[in-house]
């Protein structure tokens, strides 16, 4: 078998006909009384070529109406998925072209005495799909508690692997209205169900919603990049997909087959809550100024999965670095431990004399409100490890611990465990069984967000080691 495969486009004549038309720039010059006999044409803007690449396809919206030779409507009813509450639909309403931008809006209405939702979401399907290459977007997200923006790409043949999660997913970048300094790049794929995630944050007049950005990712047979304004947010190489049970298809499945690319703007669901008195309907508009997509010549699609790099436990055994709080860190990078706050959350987390001091103001809406979590732990199916740890708290409490995945669906290897925190220190030990896929990077978290508890805990000699 050759190691080299000339990508053919998968797209159809409409497509690169119109593609051919916005590769340069159409200029008429007109006196006062031809414009007055016919409409001023729409002048083309110039999509920029990339070295080592060439343009695929693109859409500048330059018309005034959304091309549908590229983009399909995709209407939905509420509820479609992700408990999401919009109605997507065809109207020109929710989506339409707009000073050379693509806009999809959500817009707040009513329907049998209750608050309703409608938005837009378009897609590639069976109209751009293209195998492996470069997708440049520049948008501006909206902001406002319940707000979902997402451009993102999936596969043309849901079934071709099995649905999802198994076909896999790209998720350029998403951002929630609630909090626009971050934006986030993930891929999804298994079974069960695997991610990774990266994240970049832009505050005060850079955020995601004060301005256009743009997001890319760079597809090849073997790794993705993702990128936003031209940094590395994420490089991606190791993935699988296989039906439960059953061993892996063969890599790169499941992102060997052709995929199209997709925006919408959702309402409400699972991940960023539902709208408040907070949000302005408004302003509710998701704006995409360019889709850019383009080709290598060839790609090399001789790949092999790499091996992942399993870390060594220290020499004493314990996988926990720093256990002892012997050493001070920095609790916000993803190095050793790190302090997080979600979902109302508030508190912060020190070292001082070999104590790990974590303080809580509210204890926020989820038990991961407040947060403390050790990554980078190796986990090999069939070997049996032991966690220990010294805790107690300044009044009575409760805290949550746990060893999870946050590449594989946050699914848990040592379940989510209740302990009663007293004001004396308590050694808790517990052993489990690793019984899923190895994963180079376990998560030992100590959740205390939620119940009502605010009381400052203090931890120590904590440790995960194999028995």
């Amino acid at each position: 078998m050759k190691s080299k495969k000339i990508i053919s486009s998968i797209l159809t004549v409409t497509v690169l006909l119109s593609v051919c038309s916005c590769s340069r720039k159409e200029e008429t010059t007109t006196t006062a009384s031809e414009t007055s006999e016919t409409s001023a044409e729409v002048v083309k803007t110039e999509t920029p070529e990339l070295e080592g690449y060439n343009i695929l396809w693109s859409d500048e919206f330059d018309g005034d109406a959304m091309d549908e030779s590229k983009w399909n409507y995709e209407p939905h009813e509420p509820g479609w998925t992700n408990n999401e509450l919009q109605e997507y639909t065809t109207s020109t309403d929710n989506v339409f072209v707009r000073d050379g931008k693509l806009v999809l809006k959500a817009i707040k209405t009513e329907k049998d005495g209750k608050e309703y939702y409608t938005s837009g979401k378009v897609t590639g399907q069976n109209k751009t799909d293209f195998l492996y290459g470069k997708v440049v977007v520049s948008a501006k997200v909206p902001e406002g508690q319940g707000l979902w923006p997402a451009i993102w790409m999936m596969p043309k043949d849901e079934s071709y692997y099995g649905q999802w999660p198994k076909c896999g997913e790209i998720d350029i970048m998403e951002s929630l209205g609630n909090d626009t300094t971050i934006s986030y790049s993930t891929i999804h794929y298994g079974e069960p169900h695997g991610e990774q995630q990266g994240t970049i944050e832009k505050t005060g007049s850079e955020s995601f919603s004060a301005t256009f950005h743009e997001y890319s990712v760079e597809w090849e047979p073997g790794e993705m990049r993702f990128y936003t304004d031209d940094v590395l947010v994420l490089t991606v190489n190791d993935w699988f997909t296989a039906v439960q049970g059953e061993d892996d298809k063969p890599y790169p499945a499941p992102f060997d087959q052709p995929f199209f690319v997709q925006m919408n703007l959702a309402v409400g669901g699972n991940w960023p809550g539902n709208p408040d008195a907070t949000t302005d309907f408004s302003k509710a508009e998701f704006e995409i100024d360019y889709v850019r997509v383009y080709q290598k010549p060839e790609y090399d699609t001789n790949v092999s999965k790499p091996e992942k790099p399993f870390r060594e436990a220290l020499p004493d055994g314990n996988f926990i670095r720093n256990g002892n709080f012997a050493e001070a860190e920095d609790l916000t990078d993803d190095v050793d431990w790190k302090f997080l706050l979600f979902n109302e959350g508030e508190g912060a987390a020190e070292i001082k004399d070999g104590e790990m001091i974590i303080t809580s103001t509210n204890c926020g809406t989820e038990e991961y409100s407040v947060q403390l979590v050790h990554p980078d732990l190796p986990m090999r199916k069939g070997h049996k490890y032991k966690i220990t740890f010294d805790i107690k708290a300044d009044e009575a409490r409760k805290c949550i611990v746990c060893v999870s995945a946050p590449n594989a669906g946050w699914i848990r290897y040592f379940p989510d465990t209740s302990i009663d925190l007293t004001t004396e220190w308590q050694t808790f030990e517990f052993e489990f069984d690793m019984t899923e896929k190895d994963d180079n990077n376990g998560r030992l978290e100590f959740n205390m967000g939620k119940h009502g508890d605010t009381a400052t805990i203090h931890l120590t000699n904590v440790r995960v080691e194999e028995i």
